[in-house]
């Protein structure tokens, strides 16, 4: 692989007390190239531009995948990645499903490795904070027909990360507007399942929401996801998640919940969950908790879901209280290095260099 290091780190413009998601980007990127039916081309470069074809195929036929992962720091500055494989074999279910070619799990895992170690400065030391990093592999060639690219690039960036979501989330369940269907795309990574959600997004936004709830495309009466986020519901008693399927990612950050409530004692649920349960629970009261979970969020609860213009509110319990914040303090303090990790998910990163 080869190595090209920045001259002078961007690093004295980052405010480490003061994180925005996505705002600035550490020194580095890794790249490589899928050409002539082989991937090779390896490298570490200074962060910045790269330069495509207006006829590559990312642009008119959207064949791009990414993926989501962090990198954590522990009191001794000692650095950790949070179920790294998982990730990988996810990126290439993805690129499967769109026709794209797989990354082998050498090139990823030593590219991720090596990137992350040379930007290890700029992974935040505080409980909470993390460095995101951001997989992806897009298209690069093509001809102006519906076919797949014979030419990919598959490159990884990262970016400073604090807590996504500050504060509960006022979420909307939609009864209009699908994020996926079945036999479609929905459980991979494509960027297309986001461009989609933009929309009606924003026009839930502007009714002050900050959040869907996705139900099914035929009927609107199966809860899917929230956003970007898979679901849980502390009901009756029980931690119910919608079972991943074609219409639901299968979310990293979804099964560690799922694997500590169950070592916790914790009775979960992967099944259907219709709306009208959800309703009732709310009604009723029999519905204690909802919360969203993924890489970025890790995990956020809701305060407020709305159905058929009607505001349903949450039980407020005391934060400490709540099975949530339970589970995320679960997940933090391993992948800080925080507490014993039973489940072999922290991969502490070696210093190449």
């Amino acid at each position: 692989m080869k190595i090209e290091k920045i001259i002078q780190s961007r690093i004295v413009e980052m405010d480490f007390n003061n994180i925005i998601f996505g705002n600035q980007y550490s020194d580095h990127m890794f790249c490589c190239e899928f050409e002539n039916e082989e991937w090779k081309n390896s490298i570490i470069k200074p962060f910045g531009n790269i330069i495509l074809s207006p006829v590559s195929l990312v642009f008119h036929y959207g064949q791009a995948v990414f993926e989501g992962m962090k990198a954590y720091k522990d009191k001794n500055e000692e650095v950790f990645l949070f179920r790294p494989k998982e990730n990988f074999k996810r990126i290439n279910r993805s690129a499967i499903r769109l026709e794209i070619p797989p990354i082998p799990e050498k090139i990823f895992m030593n590219g991720l490795k090596k990137l992350i170690d040379i930007d290890r400065n700029w992974i935040p030391k505080n409980y909470g904070q993390s460095l995101y990093i951001r997989p992806f592999i897009i298209a690069t060639s093509g001809v102006l027909s519906a076919q797949p690219s014979k030419n990919y690039m598959f490159i990884i960036i990262s970016t400073p990360a604090d807590t996504y979501y500050k504060n509960p989330l006022k979420i909307k369940i939609e009864e209009k507007y699908s994020r996926s269907a079945s036999g479609g795309v929905g459980f991979t990574k494509a960027a297309g399942n986001y461009a989609s959600s933009f929309y009606p997004t924003r026009l839930a936004n502007e009714k002050g929401f900050d959040q869907i709830l996705w139900t099914d495309s035929s009927t609107h009466t199966i809860i899917e996801e929230s956003g970007t986020m898979n679901v849980f519901f502390y009901l009756n008693n029980k931690l119910i998640t919608p079972k991943a399927n074609d219409n639901i990612l299968s979310g990293i950050t979804c099964k560690s919940i799922l694997s500590l409530a169950k070592k916790e004692g914790i009775f979960v649920e992967e099944r259907n969950l219709s709306v009208s349960e959800i309703i009732k629970g709310l009604k009723t009261g029999e519905l204690k908790e909802a919360f969203g979970c993924g890489t970025a969020a890790v995990i956020n609860y809701f305060k407020t879901i709305s159905y058929k213009e009607d505001d349903f509110y949450l039980p407020d319990i005391e934060e400490k209280k709540r099975i949530s914040f339970y589970l995320k303090k679960r997940l933090l303090d391993i992948q800080h290095n925080l507490s014993e990790d039973p489940f072999g998910w922290r991969v502490q990163l070696k210093r190449f260099l």
